[in-house]
């Protein structure tokens, strides 16, 4: 299973640590002292993964095994990469046989058997060059994108869930038939409409809460399981 250690690690860093600096913001200060004694950040530098982050894939994984034979990967949001980094090592990605494309507007550094683009998702040209990074229809759309935060909390949520909803689209849209979708969402915060699309094009969809997802966060990740496939036009007609 996907736990966080007990106790210290391997680092010689103990939990519990206090930040002293004494210039520092409370809030910075609070935010510090909470991600240097975070078990799942100390645990993502013992095993070379970028980010804590990818706990939340390998345990939702873990229980609904979406990874398993994956060939193609696409990751929406992806920066800093430790989710693209589980998509290559699953598929065997490597940089002669690209099966992993990472899409951010921040910059990404590098990684082995990763096609990366720096650009926004919502850029008209970012959904082709996706699929033609990875040679053909993906079998995995993950996407941990939220949008930059204004400190309004509404418009943050809205803006966030609209992510998501241009997400789902885009799977429906290139996803292989049997593929698998998952994205971040917030609690309370799906929308009707987006359910009943997700459900009508998927055999099976979920609200998933990861325990490496911080208790007081309102993530939670949105999976869809099992794309039925896309409608032909003359089935599209006949509907």
């Amino acid at each position: 299973m996907t736990k966080p250690p007990i106790g210290g690690n391997r680092t010689g860093r103990k939990l519990g640590q206090r930040v002293l600096k004494k210039k520092m913001k409370a809030s910075s200060r609070q935010w510090l002292h909470r991600h240097i004694n975070d078990p799942y950040v100390q645990r993502a530098q013992l095993e070379g993964y970028r980010a804590r982050a990818a706990f939340k894939l390998l345990e939702i994984d873990e229980k609904y095994h979406i990874l398993k034979d994956a060939k193609r990967i696409i990751d929406l949001g992806a920066a800093p990469g430790s989710w693209s980094q589980i998509a290559a090592k699953v598929t065997g990605s490597t940089d002669e046989d690209i099966r992993v494309a990472a899409i951010d507007f921040l910059e990404m550094t590098q990684l082995p058997g990763v096609r990366i683009l720096q650009l926004d998702f919502l850029d008209p040209s970012a959904p082709q060059l996706l699929v033609d990074a990875v040679g053909g229809a993906p079998d995995i759309v993950i996407s941990d994108m939220a949008a930059p935060t204004t400190g309004h909390h509404r418009t943050d949520h809205l803006r966030t869930m609209h992510l998501c909803e241009v997400a789902a689209h885009f799977a429906i849209e290139v996803l292989a038939e049997g593929g698998h979708f998952l994205s971040k969402t917030f609690q309370g915060g799906t929308e009707r409409e987006l359910l009943a699309l997700l459900k009508q094009n998927f055999k099976q969809v979920v609200h998933v809460k990861p325990n490496s997802s911080r208790a007081e966060s309102v993530e939670m990740f949105l999976l869809a399981k099992g794309f039925k496939g896309r409608k032909t036009e003359v089935e599209a007609t006949e509907a």
